[in-house]
């Protein structure tokens, strides 16, 4: 595979078999393979910049690290999760920091190497509580590392205290007010009750997590996945075991090929009150009276304000409306507006008033259509939901076919699906395109338009046109030829949103001031004319659009319906 397969950070899950769960560190993307015995999507592994952890994972990795740094630096595991825990998990840097000076280590993370006060080891030996200052027999106390006593009860009071505190308790030190000494997790498990050792366990395993720059938490509302990241590799889609796609980089839903900025910019402009502003601006005005904002429910320009200011005025030019006559147009056709407007002559608010419409109208455009393939996204994954549970079984009952026949059909939907999602966001690339730059604009809009062309022409064959198949009372003569038309879509589609993709990554570099944009298209349509005309020679012609190579003897292309 080239680097067109970056295209995919990762495809929607399809099922939820065994073999995905399983899986840590599989990556998927689609395989052409006809013929396949296993009842498992057609996927393909290959490697990947992530790999998804459950809790099991998790903890299986927290040991690993902790019995490293154990034997590296000959300390107990203990002493060695307390490491870890204060240099957030980062193996290297406690070696660093232990080597290059291990007594200020020690001190800093609170690793005693002698206690500071004798704890007796006879067990008839009285001991005053540093809390309470009962005296208890000394089996009836317990110390850290530094060796200051304290009763059961007491310690059991402090420990879960701070644990119902948060996870701060995982930096507990000694009771003592003037001690450093830190305090394990052998002292939690001998010393709280189990619903405070759960709780704690809970946050240290989460800790490894939450305090790991390399690992996050899956975003997805009650997903307890994590994903451990490369750091550096460039791609920061990724495809959480629950289904979802999310950036790792900002957490927010994928958005390949938009950059994180433009994201953030972009859902806070959706949810910003300057839009309800912009909103009241261009369809309000204000009374020139009491200067509330007023907007037009019918269709007259005899506008009366509310009580208690109850003012008459001209909805076109503002003026009162005891002013309006023969000698303006009529009482319900003002000129003055329009003949002002062909003067130049705005006041201020006006002109805010035409500024905040054309930016919200432009803004409307762009949310629209981003909305609009949000909702075809979602659509599209409960037709792949169906298809894969329901649909499938039916159609090859009708049809005749086995199901690994029919796998081209859910490739075709994992297709749509992934480019509704890339299509929904090129629409927020194309708000925050720069209006000087026209050829960058224009190249974006031709690139997005031929994409958004082929996937529709896609979703129309795997919408519409398969329904036909599910009626039909037997198995159809050109079932065969529908499925060459819509793996063909298929893999055209995939190849305009890989261009698509690649263009917008690079910051579409084929723009220039000298017209690259033209030349791009002109060569494309010369190229495609070549070709055709080299291929016409053979009985033959190949699509402009697809390039596939269709028989004399039809007009229309075979995969993409374009034209001869």
């Amino acid at each position: 595979m080239d680097g067109d397969e970056d295209f995919y950070s990762g495809n929607e899950c399809a099922d939820n078999d065994s073999d995905y769960a399983d899986s840590v560190d599989a990556d998927y993307e689609f395989v052409e393979d006809d013929v396949d015995d296993s009842d498992d999507l057609v996927f393909r592994r290959r490697q990947q910049n992530y790999s998804v952890l459950s809790e099991e994972d998790i903890c299986k990795l927290q040991e690993e690290d902790i019995s490293r740094v154990s034997s590296v630096l000959s300390i107990s595991t203990i002493s060695s999760a307390i490491l870890l825990r204060h240099y957030n998990w980062c193996v290297s840097r406690v070696h660093d920091e232990w080597f290059a000076d291990e007594e200020k280590v020690r001190h800093a993370v609170g690793l005693l190497d002698k206690p500071l006060v004798h704890f007796p080891s006879d067990a008839e030996a009285e001991l005053t509580c540093g809390i309470c200052f009962e005296t208890y027999l000394s089996d009836k106390l317990h110390a850290a590392a530094c060796g200051h006593p304290f009763c059961d009860s007491c310690w059991e009071g402090y420990i879960s205290t701070a644990i119902n505190d948060g996870p701060g308790c995982l930096m507990l030190r000694c009771p003592d007010p003037s001690c450093n000494a830190a305090i394990g997790q052998d002292m939690i498990n001998a010393l709280a009750p189990e619903k405070d050792r759960q709780k704690y366990t809970s946050y240290f395993v989460r800790s490894y997590v939450e305090d790991n720059r390399k690992t996050k938490w899956c975003p997805a509302p009650g997903c307890d996945y994590a994903v451990n990241f490369v750091v550096g590799s460039g791609n920061y889609d990724v495809n959480c075991r629950c289904c979802y796609s999310f950036c790792w980089n900002c957490a927010e839903e994928a958005h390949r090929p938009v950059v994180c900025d433009t994201v953030s910019k972009w859902i806070m402009k959706n949810s910003a009150e300057s839009e309800n502003m912009n909103w009241i601006l261009a369809n309000s005005k204000p009374c020139p009276k009491c200067k509330r904002p007023i907007e037009k429910n019918q269709g007259c320009m005899h506008i009366t304000c509310t009580p208690p200011c109850k003012y008459e005025f001209c909805w076109l030019c503002l003026g009162a409306w005891t002013e309006h006559g023969e000698k303006t147009g009529g009482f319900y056709a003002c000129n003055r507006y329009d003949a002002a407007k062909q003067d130049g002559i705005y006041d201020e608010t006006e002109k805010r008033r035409e500024m905040a419409k054309n930016s919200l109208e432009r803004y409307t455009h762009y949310y629209e259509r981003w909305a609009t393939n949000q909702s075809s996204r979602q659509k599209a994954l409960a037709d792949l939901k169906k298809m894969q549970t329901d649909d499938i079984e039916k159609l090859s009952d009708i049809q005749c076919q086995p199901e690994s026949q029919l796998k081209f059909i859910i490739e075709a939907w994992l297709q749509i699906v992934e480019c509704r999602r890339v299509l929904k966001w090129t629409y927020a690339y194309g708000f925050y395109i720069p209006d000087h730059e026209h050829g960058k604009r224009e190249f974006f809009e031709y690139l997005q338009g031929e994409a958004e062309s082929g996937l529709e022409r896609l979703h129309q064959c795997a919408e519409k046109e398969l329904k036909l198949y599910f009626e039909a009372k037997g198995p159809s003569e050109d079932f065969n030829e529908f499925r060459t038309k819509l793996a063909g879509l298929t893999s055209v589609t995939k190849n305009y949103f890989e261009n698509l993709v690649r263009a917008l990554e690079n910051g579409l570099p084929d723009v220039n001031s000298h017209g690259a944009y033209g030349r791009a298209a002109s060569s494309k349509n010369k190229g495609s004319t070549s070709r055709a005309s080299s291929s016409d020679s053979g009985g033959q012609w190949a699509c402009e659009r697809c390039t596939l190579v269709n028989p004399k003897s039809v007009t229309i292309c075979q995969i993409c319906e374009h034209g001869r």
